[in-house]
């Protein structure tokens, strides 16, 4: 059996060959203690988990969850659980009825509709985007 190509609500099939491009220099960082391309819930996507060591003890787990279309669609979704809530916000690039196509659910519960923004073309400069965003989140986290 083949394994699935897309989400079901995105008009393009997912980019397999820029998830694995992103998983392999994910995994390079002492950043990430995991980057695996899963198949959850009928959904092609990578799934980090980023390293506790880079976190305080308040932060349970941190993860990064990225689908990447072939129409350079995306959605990246970054999520923190701490004990008894989670912390966790999202960029997108998609066709959607609440937003304009690029847009950000921001945190600390990743609401919907989001803001409308802009985000870059190309998907290594989306993800340092992304990775510097994670950055100063984790600073002010270790400055409370």
């Amino acid at each position: 059996m083949a394994p699935p190509t897309g989400d079901g609500r995105s008009p393009a099939p997912i980019d397999r060959p820029i998830l694995e491009f992103l998983q392999t220099r994910l995994q390079a960082t002492a950043q990430v203690a995991q980057a695996t391309i899963t198949d959850t819930n009928g959904h092609l996507e990578l799934q980090v988990t980023l390293a506790s060591s880079y976190y305080p003890e308040l932060v349970e787990e941190a993860t990064l969850t990225v689908r990447w279309y072939t129409n350079d669609g995306f959605k990246i979704h970054y999520r923190e659980v701490h004990p008894n809530r989670a912390w966790e916000c999202r960029w997108d690039r998609h066709p959607n009825p609440h937003n304009t196509r690029d847009h950000f659910h921001p945190p600390p519960a990743a609401p919907t509709p989001g803001n409308d923004a802009s985000w870059p073309t190309d998907y290594r400069d989306v993800l340092r985007l992304v990775l510097d965003e994670i950055e100063d989140r984790i600073a002010s986290l270790w400055d409370k």
